[in-house]
């Protein structure tokens, strides 16, 4: 009985972890006035769609022009646990987590022997907007860019 007590509790306690997590579900359309791209060409469009049910979140964008036509899905748990998939002919190998409300994902990309270091720190603005603050960090150096995207 004790056992059932336990697991009984257990599961309370991971439901109620779970559901004060921001759920980031919803379809969205980069603001291009309100994004930075630093040295990055900016993509003429930008979508992204992401489906959340905690522990589970796949983030599928569409983006063209900028650095060329891109499309890619990944579905992550945000429990750290890795994953791998491949980008433009990259080998990627990603985890998520949680920092507070911001969910944080790193990533390690093989782009042609070069490793590079890609972290996005995703935050929502209320119902309205959603924000991708990422670090890209390479051998030559690091850039930033601020997609700023609104819930449609």
């Amino acid at each position: 009985m004790n056992k059932a007590r336990f697991l009984i509790a257990a599961l309370v306690i991971t439901s109620a972890v779970a559901a004060d997590k921001p759920n980031f579900s919803g379809d969205y359309h980069l603001n291009l006035a309100k994004s930075t791209f630093g040295v990055v060409p900016p993509p003429t469009s930008f979508t992204r769609k992401v489906t959340h049910q905690e522990p589970s979140i796949t983030i599928a964008d569409d983006q063209k022009g900028g650095t060329g036509d891109q499309s890619n899905s990944r579905t992550f748990t945000t429990d750290g646990k890795e994953i791998a998939y491949q980008a433009n002919g990259a080998g990627v190998k990603s985890a998520a987590t949680w920092d507070g409300d911001t969910l944080v994902i790193t990533s390690h990309a093989d782009a042609g022997g070069i490793e590079v270091l890609i972290v996005e720190r995703m935050t929502l603005g209320g119902n309205k907007s959603l924000t991708d603050a990422v670090l890209i960090a390479t051998p030559q150096g690091n850039i930033e860019v601020n997609y700023i995207f609104d819930k449609q």
